[in-house]
């Protein structure tokens, strides 16, 4: 073996690049709950990748038959008693929302920790890449089914960008590739989900993880563990990631799995919100549903849209609730990183952002009241003011000392 390995390393660096990013890669060791969420999505990704390819063999992308190929999957596809085509397809579907889950919740120890200040800035952005194109795959997959929701949903969604003045009706045109959405839009959306946006989503993880490695991990102290060295050069508030951190992440695999598969063979519809009622019913253009909303991972910029009554200024503003996060890490002006040891107006208003996000995604679920729209422009008023706020509150409150240490 070890000869094997010589001959590899000779011409592939295999060794080189396990030690970089593994054996010899030295993490905080104060890691907590919270630094589950980034190995669990890359399990995710995996997961989604080997389902859909496994889909890909029995559906059919075109409008007259996609319905029929995935109740085909569901009903026919099977290994003697065992229909594995179901089992496949709840754990695509499922895996969608547990993607957003460990997404959001990976993203929310980033604020709770300031991972993404400075020397993370790079690292924050191609996470926030990530973010995007995962929310475009989505999207495109949603479409896949060619249940009534998928067709509406897909129908509201692309008409929005009719809203933007000179070239909304020829971009909405040429996303469809039609003039309403039919099975060319099908076909586009189906190599874009299952070719293109997966290869652009691995590149971005391989170039998040590379920008992670430069710079070094973050920890809930936000101290860099690179200050103080042993006589070897190894971190002393630092451990191997490899075999430590792999381990421990094995534990966090067990644990999301039971949670995984429980919601796989009892609940895989989750009461219509993983996989909506409506689209057990195939499409059709003559009939809109009672009401029409996204999946819930997209529910809160769906609410921040129909907060705005101005249909160009709701896009906007959806628009802007996720591009603000990208500047995330030039808003934030405090001398600390983490919120243990940051002011309590930090404190209150990441409870607030987090508070209004989880009301704006119940409320983009439920159909539109007077009381309901105007809860959702509270809370995209908040949502946007933690942002803007950001940069005065951080700035001016005043901190805690920081040890020069991880303190566990």
């Amino acid at each position: 073996m070890s000869k094997f390995m010589e001959w590899v390393d000779a011409r592939f660096p295999a060794t080189k690049m396990w030690e970089e990013h593994l054996s010899k890669y030295y993490a905080p060791k104060n890691f907590n709950f919270f630094y589950f969420f980034g190995s669990l999505a890359l399990l995710v990704l995996v997961n989604q990748i080997v389902t859909g390819v496994w889909l890909t063999m029995s559906y059919t992308p075109s409008a007259e038959q996609a319905f029929a190929s995935v109740e085909s999957i569901m009903r026919d596809v099977r290994t003697g008693d065992i229909p594995h085509g179901a089992i496949l397809r709840y754990m695509h579907s499922t895996g969608a929302s547990a993607f957003f889950v460990v997404v959001y919740l990976h993203m929310f120890r980033g604020l709770l920790y300031g991972s993404y200040q400075k020397p993370r800035e790079l690292v924050w952005i191609f996470g926030m890449l990530i973010y995007l194109m995962l929310m475009a795959e989505a999207f495109m997959g949603y479409l896949l089914p060619w249940g009534q929701m998928s067709y509406w949903g897909a129908q509201v969604i692309i008409s929005l960008f009719g809203a933007i003045p000179v070239i909304g009706a020829g971009l909405t045109e040429w996303i469809r590739g039609d003039y309403l959405i039919s099975g060319i839009t099908l076909n586009r959306f189906f190599a874009l989900h299952v070719v293109a946006l997966p290869i652009v989503i691995l590149g971005l993880v391989v170039l998040h993880i590379l920008a992670l490695h430069e710079v070094g991990s973050n920890n809930p102290d936000g101290v860099d563990i690179k200050k103080f060295k042993d006589e070897n050069g190894k971190p002393l508030d630092g451990i191997a990631f490899h075999p430590y951190y792999t381990v421990k992440d094995i534990v966090g695999v067990v644990v999301f799995l039971f949670v995984f598969c429980f919601v796989l063979f009892f609940f895989p519809e989750m009461g219509g919100y993983f996989l909506e009622k409506p689209n057990f019913e195939a499409a059709n253009p003559f009939k809109t549903p009672d009401h029409i909303a996204p999946v819930w991972y997209f529910t809160p910029f769906y609410a921040i849209l129909r907060a705005v009554p101005d249909k160009l200024l709701g896009v906007i503003a959806m628009g802007a609730a996720i591009a603000v996060l990208f500047v995330l890490p030039w808003l934030d002006r405090s001398p600390v990183k983490s919120m243990r040891y940051k002011g309590w107006m930090s404190k209150v208003w990441l409870l607030i952002f987090c508070v209004s996000f989880v009301i704006l995604g119940v409320l983009g679920v439920l159909s539109p009241t007077p009381g309901r729209t105007l809860l959702s422009q509270v809370c995209t008023f908040l949502y946007f003011a933690y942002f803007i706020l950001m940069p005065f509150y951080t700035k001016f409150e005043k901190t805690k000392p920081v040890p020069e240490r991880v303190t566990g």
